[in-house]
């Protein structure tokens, strides 16, 4: 352990080095400063987020699990068509073929992942027997496709009105075939849920980049980058450019940030500002992340403007957070 956090008090202390950075609000004394463990907590990004919110409460107050609540929350951001970056009616692939990602993960530290899954409405749901009925964590493309219907999963269109109309006209724009990704296309929900018992989980779910290359997996299934919870601690989920969030292993530095003692807020920070150091090109991405700790305090933070957030316990009721511009002094020293 002392090893580690050595490594981590070494990084370099990249927000002194750029000048805008976006902080998203919220960060008060019912988040960060609890002062006794509030318990059952769900937060999630996104504005759609709050509907998985909803879904979640359901369950944790029932009673039920911190697991149970995760997959159920993101479960109905996979079947609502009207969300474009998550399940089905997503924005598709660069060859008109919508694949979905998912991950989640327990308070005992199990984990499961699918990626790149063709057919299948909740990723969530697969992922989850790939952790509860495999010695695996992650399968992927026809494989998870073939696992799922050894499960009993049903085949489902993914594709609709909207997402085949939208794959026309980038076709109609994009003739040669080689435009730039549109890096905007990522909305992904991830969410945290603490349960009555103290116990911590987390899901994640994605249909990745619009029009991205066939194949293309971003951070959203990968343990440690899109999605991190450790029972003792704390967990963090990621929003935004995936090969960003990969490159510093976004989630799992956010959990590491908590357990030297910072709040989620701060340790959401430094993980931005570690994903800034890491990408020259981050004027021109959005990155965000937002974490729950043991105690049930929560925060996010981001880069650019545009992230919101959504966070319910017994005194908030489903508050959505919205990011500020938060300007920072450059380092001239």
């Amino acid at each position: 352990m002392s090893t580690r956090r050595q490594f981590l008090r070494s990084l370099p202390a990249a927000g002194a080095l750029v000048p805008v950075l976006a902080s998203c609000a919220g960060e008060n004394a019912s988040s960060d400063e609890v002062s006794k463990p509030v318990r059952p907590v769900v937060i999630s990004t996104w504005q759609h987020g709050q509907l998985a919110n909803a879904k979640a409460w359901e369950v944790l107050s029932a009673g039920g699990s911190a697991l149970d609540a995760a997959e159920a929350g993101v479960k109905v951001t996979e079947a609502d068509p009207e969300v474009h970056t998550v399940g089905r009616g997503s924005y598709p692939d660069r060859d008109g073929i919508i694949t979905l990602d998912a991950c989640i993960m327990n308070s005992a530290g199990d984990c499961g992942s699918v990626a790149a899954v063709q057919d299948i409405l909740h990723p969530i749901s697969l992922a989850r027997m790939v952790m509860e009925r495999t010695p695996h964590v992650m399968i992927v493309g026809q494989g998870a496709k073939d696992f799922a219907l050894t499960q009993g999963m049903e085949l489902t269109e993914l594709s609709t009105d909207w997402s085949r109309e939208v794959y026309a006209n980038w076709q109609t724009k994009n003739p040669d075939y080689s435009p730039p990704i549109n890096v905007e296309n990522h909305d992904t929900i991830g969410l945290l849920t603490l349960d009555e018992k103290g116990d911590l989980a987390g899901a994640c779910t994605t249909s990745g980049a619009g029009f991205k290359y066939h194949g293309r997996v971003g951070d959203s299934p990968l343990i440690g980058a899109g999605l991190y919870v450790d029972n003792e601690i704390g967990g963090a989920t990621a929003t935004g450019w995936g090969e960003a969030v990969i490159r510093a292993c976004g989630c799992f530095l956010v959990v590491e940030f908590m357990r030297m003692g910072h709040s989620p807020t701060k340790a959401c920070q430094l993980a931005v500002e570690r994903v800034i150091s890491k990408n020259p090109d981050w004027k021109d991405i959005q990155v965000g992340f937002i974490a729950l700790n043991k105690a049930g305090a929560t925060g996010a933070y981001c880069i650019q403007s545009g992230f919101d957030y959504a966070v319910k316990n017994e005194s908030i009721d489903n508050e959505m957070l919205v990011p500020e511009f938060k300007i920072e002094a450059p380092d001239v020293g």
